[in-house]
């Protein structure tokens, strides 16, 4: 079954989060990761971001502070991604991106990567994976920031190290959605991509799942 879950707040900073646009608040995931507890879930992640609009180091600090009380078995820090139709990139655009101001911020996320690494040493957490996403703020990120999975020992994910790895099998569903069939064999990825309008992938669903099968009966007969 299923025995690992993530409840990821991002930050803790409710000023960054309504600024942002998320609708959970900082309380919405601390009862959240409380109800995961309960349910028996002992290998609970949760993800952070740096590089967030208006946050500083000490803000950042701070999340870390709150997430400790928590307790959680692994950390993923992650450094801001701004996608082209995002709000982020609205909320950026107007603040304006001087020499200045991108100097400060890149000072900033640094800290906040020191940080992090601190945190993690302190609670035991050993970094496990690793990998670079384009678009991600500040200098450093300009050609890929490295995004850390840290866990403790035994709570290491094995599918984060699998897909960056490109040997897992996934299985998608839904509009937009990217399946892909790991040929051990050849260490090659076959996808398979679903329309990304919702109109045209409920009209031509028995298309999708026909796509689908023929990719994975080739690996495994079906």
């Amino acid at each position: 079954g299923v025995d690992r879950i993530s409840v990821n707040p991002q930050t803790m900073q409710q000023k960054t989060l309504d600024l942002i646009g998320r609708k959970h608040t900082a309380a919405d995931t601390v009862h959240a990761f409380g109800m995961a507890r309960e349910m028996g879930f002992s290998n609970i992640n949760m993800d952070l971001i740096i590089g967030l609009p208006g946050e500083t180091a000490e803000d950042f600090e701070d999340t870390l502070c709150q997430i400790r009380k928590l307790n959680p078995d692994s950390v993923t820090v992650h450094s801001l991604v701004v996608k082209r139709a995002s709000r982020l990139r609205s909320v950026l655009e107007e603040a304006g991106n001087t020499e200045d101001r991108e100097l400060e911020r890149e000072r900033q996320m640094e800290q906040m990567l020191a940080y992090s690494r601190k945190f993690a040493n302190e609670e035991s957490y050993v970094p496990y994976y690793m990998y670079r996403q384009k678009n991600s703020a500040g200098h450093f990120g300009s050609s890929g920031q490295e995004n850390i999975g840290y866990a403790r020992k035994g709570k290491e994910c094995l599918y984060n190290i699998l897909i960056m790895e490109e040997m897992q099998t996934i299985a998608a569903v839904g509009a937009g959605a990217s399946t892909k069939l790991y040929h051990p064999e050849k260490r090659i990825v076959s996808r398979v991509e679903n329309v990304k309008s919702i109109t045209d992938y409920i009209g031509r669903i028995d298309e999708m799942l026909e796509r689908k099968r023929k990719m994975f009966s080739s690996l495994f007969g079906l």
